[in-house]
């Protein structure tokens, strides 16, 4: 059922406890962010109740664009440290498979009848159990993505100088962003399948919805009088490091090494702001740009699956 007022606290808790340290820091963002909200903005929050106690919970976390993030329930048997034939047997199947089975043909119909165009989570490449239980729901795996870890003092060497301009992104008009980003994104090995569901208009509302403060740090690319690519930055403060969100060329600029040159700079301005790491996403089968990371120093530290559901509606595709 929809989760009612008085039950929203629990609610939550009980999602809180599902995930991990790093997802319950994002969820709490995510929730303070709807403090003040009315009700009928927490529609997407749905819970199991037995015997009117509350078992578990499942959030379609509405986003612009009508976008929305899922904040899955518990998947599996409680974590208490026995043995699984020690386990009290009262509850365990509601509070655990079956009550996450409920919720998630709820949630995925609510997607549906919302014509929400994306509903996604990130999920854990080990995670292979709880994979498999979205897989049966009829989620999709749309990208695997490597995430990198570098140092800012590192750089590539070059043969000889490549004299980049970088210009602030927001200068441009909004037309003039989205026509870059999609000359950038023609034939890009990133994330391919989320560039067919998504317009490039969306893929931006999604930048700006990351970091809202980051278009400080967002570049359009310059060289022999040309715009040539784009790069967007973000500084995670409480991290103590940046993130390399897109950096990427237009095709007829690509392989005359002003990638490297491109990678250079980002690293440059990190370092100049005081940040000693820099950390970025990459598709797994974008091996080009892999190569080109590996060379700068940069190790993998994590690997995440994107997954969704596509709802319904069309996508909002950008002004010609």
């Amino acid at each position: 059922m929809p989760c009612p007022p008085d039950k929203r606290r629990e609610a939550l808790l009980q999602l809180a406890a599902a995930h991990n340290p790093k997802l319950q820091a994002a969820l709490s963002a995510a929730v303070k962010a709807m403090y003040n909200q009315p009700d009928a903005e927490w529609e997407g929050l749905w819970v199991t109740l037995e015997a009117g106690q509350l078992t578990a919970a499942i959030w379609v976390q509405r986003l612009p664009m009508n976008m929305a993030q899922l904040w899955l329930p518990k998947t599996g048997l409680p974590k208490t440290g026995l043995p699984k034939t020690e386990l009290p047997k009262a509850g365990v199947s509601r509070a655990g498979g079956e009550a996450a089975d409920l919720l998630l043909d709820r949630a995925r119909q609510w997607v549906k009848t919302q014509n929400i165009r994306l509903c996604h989570l990130e999920l854990s490449c080990e995670d292979a159990d709880t994979e498999g239980l979205l897989l049966k729901h009829a989620m999709q795996r749309l990208v695997c993505l490597a995430y990198l870890t570098g140092s800012s003092d590192r750089r590539l060497a070059m043969n000889e100088a490549v004299p980049l301009s970088l210009q602030p992104f927001g200068g441009l008009s909004q037309a003039d962003q989205l026509s870059l980003l999609a000359a950038v994104g023609q034939d890009s090995l990133d994330s391919r399948p989320l560039r067919d569901v998504l317009s490039v208009k969306e893929l931006l509302a999604g930048f700006y919805q990351q970091v809202p403060q980051a278009p400080q740090h967002w570049y359009a690319v310059g060289y022999q009088g040309a715009v040539v690519g784009v790069l967007l930055l973000a500084p995670r403060p409480a991290l103590g490091r940046w993130e390399l969100m897109l950096m990427g060329l237009t095709p007829d600029w690509r392989g005359r090494g002003l990638g490297r040159s491109l990678l250079n700079k980002a690293l440059e301005l990190a370092q100049q702001a005081g940040v000693q790491e820099m950390v970025l996403g990459v598709d797994e089968v974008n091996l080009p740009a892999k190569r080109l990371y590996q060379q700068a120093g940069f190790v993998r530290y994590a690997q995440q699956r994107l997954l969704a559901w596509k709802g319904g509606g069309e996508k909002d595709e950008a002004p010609k």
